[in-house]
């Protein structure tokens, strides 16, 4: 019963949207009525609220980050951890708050991976960083770190659920951008600082 409470504890956690919440608070439309229609931090963003977009970073990156500490604090088994990562991760994806029409899940999943190793983490985030400098999209250095993830977990972590869950979500994340994909192939894609 504890593992059930665990996962179902984790997916209520990651079903809180930080965008739709820092859009309240900063007094912003819904982030799913402008822009892209994402609830996430790259969507705020385009408001012109820089903080409320970073606490919509960090907010929905903790979640993730929080629901897998809190399961290796109470050393659940590894396969829990990585169903309790993945049960966060599918909060965000599909609230049971917002009708289940939730983000992309760019940060709970980086959450999620630095939790599992702050290596893994970190090789993820200077993936998207660097991709989105060169080529100022966000979709773009999403999905490119998104691809590269499970090479970054397969080699640095010991435990091969963890990569193998590092995988699912990457499946996960690079389908949720296939709208985003068809707009770069097309050109028609909105980019950071182009016109």
């Amino acid at each position: 019963m504890n593992h059930v409470f665990f996962i179902l504890a984790a997916y209520l956690l990651g079903a809180i949207s930080f965008g739709i919440l820092m859009s309240k608070v900063f007094g912003l439309p819904d982030p799913r009525t402008v822009g892209s229609g994402n609830p996430g931090a790259t969507n705020v963003l385009r408001s012109g609220k820089k903080l409320a977009a970073l606490l919509t970073l960090l907010g929905d990156s903790a979640k993730g980050w929080l629901a897998v500490w809190l399961a290796l604090h109470y050393d659940l088994s590894p396969e829990f951890v990585c169903a309790i990562g993945l049960a966060a991760f599918i909060g965000h994806l599909y609230p049971v708050y917002y009708g289940f029409k939730g983000g992309k899940g760019v940060a709970t999943a980086l959450g999620i991976l630095l939790a599992f190793s702050n290596w893994l983490g970190l090789a993820v985030l200077v993936t998207w960083i660097a991709v989105f400098a060169i080529w100022r999209y966000s979709s773009l250095a999403a999905i490119v770190a998104a691809a590269l993830a499970p090479a970054y977990a397969f080699y640095l972590l010991q435990y091969q659920g963890y990569a193998l869950t590092t995988l699912v979500l990457s499946a996960f994340l690079i389908w949720r951008h296939k709208s985003n994909i068809q707009k770069l192939l097309a050109g028609t894609e909105a980019g950071f600082g182009k016109k």
